[in-house]
């Protein structure tokens, strides 16, 4: 007998069964909180009554903390109340976030921002912490979404196309310290030892490709500084690092990068090469003259920059 072939199927099969009966807990407690705060809201007189009387709320607080534990306290029970109201008129919460992720989202007061954050954690498979450190470094301000005022909550059956300028910040955050005369070589080297923390920053759904991958044309070489591949837009994505100022020049750059890319390397199946710059200062007056939509240009920051 293969005892030890034995023992891993036992603990493969706890593991499996603890796994979904985690995953049964979570969808319970997420039903059980939207139902709470329904019937919230109906006990106060309904949504727009609910908004300027918290007394209930306070009043059996009190009681549950008492039966049941802190778990049900005021500020609990007023996000379960929001959580309800949140998502009423799009159907259940998402059951690929925990409660613990709607406890800190839902104290986001700015419709717009928390229904940001939500669509980034599911999107990008965020734990509890780093949605924390998301928003601690302030990834909707950051986001380059061109209307920030109408940011709607995505569901399975959603089928809006989703872009890259959809996905993307500026400036991103680059985990690197002591940067002292930092050059473009020490950029790409911090990046690719912190590529997780790159791929957060830049959006969801990217892989890595290559880092100076090499063009040949004629006698002649050329690399690009990073090549990406976005299984999402279903595109490659060439990114150029600057640790200066943009220049007319990088436009050109870039553009004859991205051409190479479409005609030598994507297959027909694939959407066409999208391209972004990262440099430490973009120019207003030169991104006005750029004529390619699919060039995207941001900035960064290196982490001992970021203001916490």
């Amino acid at each position: 007998m293969d005892y030890y072939n034995e023992i891993k199927n036992l603990i493969e099969t706890k593991e499996i069964n603890t796994k979904v009966r985690s995953i049964k807990e979570n969808n319970d407690t997420l039903k059980t909180y939207y139902e709470i705060g329904k019937l919230l809201i109906k006990a106060q007189g309904g949504e727009k009554r609910a908004k300027y009387g918290d007394g209930l709320i306070k009043k059996w607080s009190k009681r549950l903390v008492l039966e049941y534990g802190k778990g049900y306290d005021y500020t609990n029970l007023s996000r379960m109340r929001k959580l309800y109201i949140t998502f009423e008129k799009i159907g259940t919460p998402s059951q690929q976030l925990s409660w613990s992720h709607y406890y800190k989202l839902l104290s986001i007061k700015n419709t717009n921002e928390m229904n940001y954050y939500i669509n980034l954690s599911i999107n990008q498979n965020l734990s509890v912490r780093k949605l924390r450190d998301a928003i601690k470094t302030k990834s909707f301000e950051r986001s380059t979404i061109k209307d920030k005022n109408n940011i709607k909550l995505i569901t399975e059956n959603d089928s809006k196309k989703t872009t890259l300028s959809d996905m993307l910040k500026n400036p991103i955050i680059i985990n690197a310290n002591n940067t002292n005369n930092i050059n473009e070589k020490a950029l790409k080297k911090y990046i690719l030892k912190e590529l997780e923390h790159f791929f957060l920053e830049l959006g969801f759904g990217f892989a890595f490709i290559a880092s100076e991958y090499k063009i040949k044309i004629g006698s002649n070489n050329y690399f690009i500084d990073l090549l990406l591949y976005n299984v999402k837009l279903n595109c490659y994505v060439v990114i150029e690092l600057k640790k200066r100022n943009l220049l007319p020049k990088d436009i050109g750059q870039i553009e004859f990068y991205m051409n190479y890319i479409d005609k030598c390397v994507k297959e027909s199946f694939n959407n066409k090469t999208e391209g972004i710059i990262i440099c430490k200062e973009n120019n207003k007056l030169i991104c006005k003259y750029i004529s390619n939509k699919d060039i995207n240009i941001i900035n960064y920051l290196l982490k001992e920059e970021v203001i916490n």
